[in-house]
């Protein structure tokens, strides 16, 4: 089977959806099948070596955030033919359209990963561009309902997707989500970590917490310093490690804010990190942390959770139920009140009952979330699909 998987851009700053493609090539491997990536990456994009399958590069659209390209029109046109199952990345923007158009010129099957794109949230917290995304809905919602499947990776996310706009009548799918696991290699997390404190060497012996995330107001960032600063006195020997892109220019105001908390020294920036450095921060963490107002799913807590650490996140993370049935996290609002609660719960907890949080972290991903069952589910999806519209 040939899969064809279409996103705007690889680039690992855009956050979860280009490291969702990465984990996919990386399980269809595994599952024995061939995949094939189209994108609007320029071609000598550095992030684009070692994707692991054939990338499309085929180079940056003319329209700004729309991604509008005649280049990927005529791309899809020419090769949606070739492959078994189409499926693209997010929506909101010209590449869905063209695939849809593509599908249908060609007879093929496509299907659509929302990836948290129609949560209510974003209409509420950002009414004009809501405004903006009603003008379009009529568009956008072709492409979704006429997808073999819309692809979820919660029950959560895919009920809150229905009332976001009207109508809203797709075939919805919740799949099996996460990551393939390339962190938990033998022997290797010593190495890992070593090469994290590399990195940032005033926290080797120290306690901390761990955000790895976009810094985006989203993500919660000012709820985690404001309920750290009102905690810190507490917890002289934990520190706090922001790691991730700032794509927005929120650092600055939160340099500002920790300063105005009294914090800065005890707040770490180690910018985006990755590979090994990535996985030794995880490993070293006492604990992963992420009060974000919206994840439809969260690809970096289930990698804290594959490196034996305990998440402390907002049920606002469309997991937050599993992984309070687990045991391998807490979980509270979304709220300055609910991010303190958190952090309190957390440093109260005895040292034996944090040991015995983090030992149930990894058993809690090995059930739930290898990313290798959604490579098999998928093309058993994409033939039955195909099966289906032959017969009809």
């Amino acid at each position: 089977m040939r899969m064809l998987h279409v996103i705007d851009t690889l680039s690992p700053s855009a956050g979860g959806p280009p490291e969702a493609v990465r984990q996919l090539v990386r399980a269809y491997a595994i599952a024995g099948t061939d995949v094939e990536v189209a994108c609007l990456d320029k071609p000598d994009a550095s992030f684009l070596h070692g994707i692991g399958c054939p990338v499309h590069a085929l180079g940056q659209s003319s329209a700004g955030r729309f991604a509008f390209s005649p280049r990927l029109w005529r791309w899809l046109h020419k090769h949606a033919g070739q492959y078994d199952g189409l499926v693209m990345h997010g929506i909101w923007s010209f590449p869905g359209f063209a695939l849809r158009s593509a599908a249908r010129r060609s007879g093929k099957r496509y299907g659509v990963f929302v990836h948290g794109a129609l949560d209510p949230w974003f209409n509420r917290t950002y009414p004009l561009k809501q405004v903006k995304k009603s003008l379009y809905w009529p568009v956008q919602y072709t492409v979704l309902r006429d997808a073999a499947a819309v692809f979820f990776t919660t029950a959560i996310e895919r009920d809150l997707a229905k009332t976001s706009f009207r109508p809203s009548a797709w075939n919805s799918m919740v799949v099996p989500y996460g990551i393939t696991d390339l962190g938990e290699r033998a022997g290797e997390s010593g190495r890992q970590m070593e090469e994290f404190y590399r990195k940032a060497p005033e926290l080797r012996g120290r306690r901390f917490l761990l955000f790895l995330a976009r810094i985006h107001e989203k993500k919660g960032c000012d709820l985690l310093f404001q309920a750290f600063g009102q905690l810190a006195t507490k917890v002289p020997d934990v520190d706090l490690v922001i790691a991730g892109p700032d794509q927005v220019g929120l650092q600055a105001r939160l340099e500002n804010l920790a300063a105005q908390l009294g914090i800065a020294e005890r707040v770490h920036w180690p910018g985006m990190i990755g590979g090994d450095l990535k996985w030794g921060a995880l490993r070293a963490c006492e604990a992963f942390v992420l009060p974000s107002h919206q994840e439809n799913f969260g690809i970096s807590v289930v990698e804290a959770l594959s490196a034996g650490r305990p998440v402390l996140i907002s049920n606002q993370v469309n997991i937050w139920p599993e992984v309070e049935a687990d045991g391998a996290g807490m979980v509270e609002d979304d709220t300055l009140e609910g991010a303190v609660r958190l952090l309190l719960r957390w440093f109260n907890l005895p040292p034996a009952e944090r040991d015995a949080m983090a030992a149930r972290a990894r058993p809690c991903f090995e059930t739930r979330y290898t990313m290798n069952r959604t490579a098999t589910v998928m093309k058993t999806i994409f033939c039955n699909a195909d099966s289906a519209h032959k017969s009809g």
